[in-house]
């Protein structure tokens, strides 16, 4: 790898000390972090395992999203309510057997009223029994990286062997914002839901506090304890909160409102480089082009305490040497972010155009130069 110095000048900022600790949270795990850069603020016992409840709805949203992009299910398609649907224990929207309900309204039962019978239903419509839904959700825990998680049912209903962590629960719904962003917008800052003639309040209270936050998902349980997924976007900056094992509804809501409010309060988002923009262009070799333009797919933002920008300083790695043909998107290198000398994080370096392969006497010389060098 060949290292190249660049310094990323950024717009000044006031002078601050380094953000101070978080407050003193009333819960069992909690995270803090922001989506905008994907950093981690915060945590504490972030690895615990726990009983995540109905935050299990989570991973249940996204396979049934999953299912509507790839055409598996429609908005608006009838399911036939199922005895075992009817019957689940728990929270409920109030569907019946020989009445049937749109996958949209089961969403809505699901996300704003925490349905177990919504969830059942919804896992036999798309998978026609929970036990292969649920072979679903664990494989998609395995794909996006949910390492210490492991599902049993679609409702989150306790069972021994049914656990996650605050790590693995963030990760579950900053996943499901990027992946679905509509679907999120469309049903999870909704604050009430009325089916069969009954009418249920979303137990987010932050919904009707904060009018930044947007979703995301409560779970109560005896073991587990009053837990919320927070998530509020202010000025197009999203930070994303889970808190578990809080002590009632009240402090749930109350402990994350703390988490967020202190996210937004002394850390700010810096956009290092816009994506598809070249930031230095790399020596090719036996190409036919003697260079190739790399940079980003995305917008490099990292988060920083408020005050701190200007420590940032960024080092380019390069591949070295690097030998046509280069597909367009091929790494190239990686950019290396450190705050007052300490590391940040590392950013994949794409070539942003192809370079192909020189001809016969052009592939011969720089064959001749490499060997020189």
């Amino acid at each position: 790898m060949k290292r190249i110095g660049l310094l990323f000048f950024l717009l000044p900022v006031l002078a601050q000390a380094a953000a101070p600790q978080p407050p003193a949270i009333a819960g069992r795990s909690w995270v803090v972090g922001d989506l905008s850069s994907g950093q981690v603020l915060r945590a504490e016992k972030p690895d615990e395992r726990v009983e995540p409840a109905s935050l299990t709805k989570l991973m249940t949203a996204y396979v049934v999203f999953q299912a509507l992009r790839d055409k598996k299910l429609t908005l608006d398609q009838q399911v036939d309510v199922s005895e075992r649907a009817w019957r689940v224990p728990g929270s409920r929207m109030f569907i019946q057997p020989r009445k049937p309900v749109s996958v949209d309204e089961l969403i809505r039962g699901m996300v704003v009223q925490s349905g177990n019978d919504a969830c059942l239903a919804l896992a036999e419509a798309a998978a026609g029994a929970e036990e292969v839904f649920v072979q679903l959700m664990n494989r998609e825990a395995a794909r996006i990286g949910m390492k210490n998680t492991k599902f049993t049912n679609a409702t989150g209903l306790p069972d021994p062997q049914h656990y996650s962590t605050a790590q693995d629960l963030y990760l579950l719904a900053g996943t499901l914002i990027r992946d679905f962003p509509k679907e999120y917008a469309q049903y999870y800052s909704q604050r009430e839901f009325r089916y069969n003639n009954i009418s249920q309040p979303n137990r987010n209270r932050l919904l009707w506090l904060d009018p930044s936050v947007d979703g995301v998902k409560t779970g109560h349980t005896e073991a587990a304890g009053y837990c919320l997924i927070a998530s509020s976007n202010r000025g197009g900056r999203r930070l994303l909160s889970v808190l578990l094992g809080s002590t009632s509804e009240a402090a749930r809501a109350q402990e994350s409102q703390k988490l967020l409010n202190w996210g937004f309060q002394f850390f700010d988002s810096v956009k290092l480089h816009p994506a598809n923009q070249p930031v230095k262009a790399i020596e090719v070799w036996k190409g036919s082009g003697d260079e190739v333009k790399a940079g980003f797919l995305a917008d490099v933002i990292v988060t920083v305490p408020k005050g701190e920008a200007d420590k940032l300083k960024a080092e380019l790695l390069t591949q070295q040497p690097l030998l046509a043909p280069v597909a367009q998107g091929q790494p190239v290198g990686t950019l290396r972010v450190t705050l007052d000398g300490k590391p940040l994080g590392e950013y994949p370096v794409v070539a942003l155009e192809a370079v192909g392969v020189a001809g016969i006497f052009g592939r011969a010389w720089d064959t001749l130069r490499l060997g020189v060098k």
